[in-house]
């Protein structure tokens, strides 16, 4: 199989101003060779961006065959400062910031609103499903089917620039332990319950051995958020809130409709559940 490289959509973060710098990301596939991958991504990215040099090349295996690389170029009076990452100085709490509003994808089954039924002159009237999307009947087997629809989601990252004595191996544990939850207190203006930290990915520009590590640190922390709810009504049932990142699902039964003489599906239930667990975001050492 072939070793193909793509560029990913949120690719050419960049930093303008003194310390100019830009980072290609890219997928690469076909093969689990690291040496013929790198190869690979240093034939296909440019040897300079914008009028910056390439520095480094970083590669990093996600699942068999593929692998996440990013390609990074910045004035070459930048990468032999001190800092070494073209960034803001080490330790000085500058950071860069990117993010997007592209949301996601979510099932649901249930509507804000029918807006509007309409009826075969065979029967009375068209069933009120209180909401419930795409119920269909095989075999006297009513079912919901739902739709998917884009939910909004904000995603969003930062880049900090971190000395070799702030990134032990305890605070890359800590990260690791905060991968997947979600704020328990206000973090970047977001609600308790509203952040989920994603991960963090980082670079070392310097040298690391068994007994000393040398350079900097060039951290990106990523996050997604997602509004907390309040007043949600589905069918009848009211006064429904929920998290951002908590689910909300819901029961139907089989219900007579009087008026159009038939067995519908309707809401009966809902339950809120917690599917992630809540951290204090204060440990990842970068504010709130």
């Amino acid at each position: 199989m072939p070793i193909t490289v793509a560029e990913k959509y949120d690719s050419r973060q960049s930093t303008t101003g003194n310390n100019a710098q830009v980072t290609l990301t890219y997928i690469a596939s076909g093969s689990d060779d690291d040496l013929a991958i790198k190869s690979a991504v240093e034939s296909f990215a440019p040897e300079t961006y914008d009028g910056l040099p390439r520095q480094s090349v970083q590669i990093e295996p996600i699942s068999e065959e593929y692998w996440d690389a990013s390609v990074r170029y910045a004035d070459a009076s930048s990468s032999s400062s001190t800092s070494g990452g073209g960034g803001p100085e080490p330790g000085s709490g500058e950071y860069t910031y990117s993010f997007d509003t592209m949301g996601g994808t979510q099932h649901i089954t249930q509507s804000l609103d029918t807006v509007g039924s309409y009826a075969d002159s065979s029967i009375p009237s068209a069933p009120d499903f209180h909401g419930a999307i795409g119920v269909s009947n095989t075999n006297g087997n009513a079912e919901v089917q739902g739709v998917d629809i884009t939910v909004p989601i904000y995603n969003f990252s930062e880049t900090h620039y971190l000395t070799t004595e702030q990134v032990t191996p305890e605070y890359k544990g800590t990260l690791f332990q905060l991968t997947g939850k979600v704020n328990n207190a206000t973090f970047r203006g977001l609600a308790a319950g509203e952040c989920l930290f994603l991960g963090a990915s980082g670079t070392l520009h310097g040298t690391e051995t068994d007994t000393e590590t040398t350079g900097d640190w060039e951290i990106t922390y990523r996050f997604a958020a997602s509004p907390n709810k309040t007043g949600i009504t589905i069918g009848s049932i009211s006064g429904i809130a929920k998290k951002g990142w908590e689910y909300l699902w819901v029961r139907y039964a089989d219900v007579e409709d009087m008026d159009a003489m038939a067995m519908v599906k309707r809401p009966v239930a809902a339950y809120v559940e917690q599917v992630y667990e809540s951290a204090d975001f204060s440990l990842l050492d970068i504010g709130s």
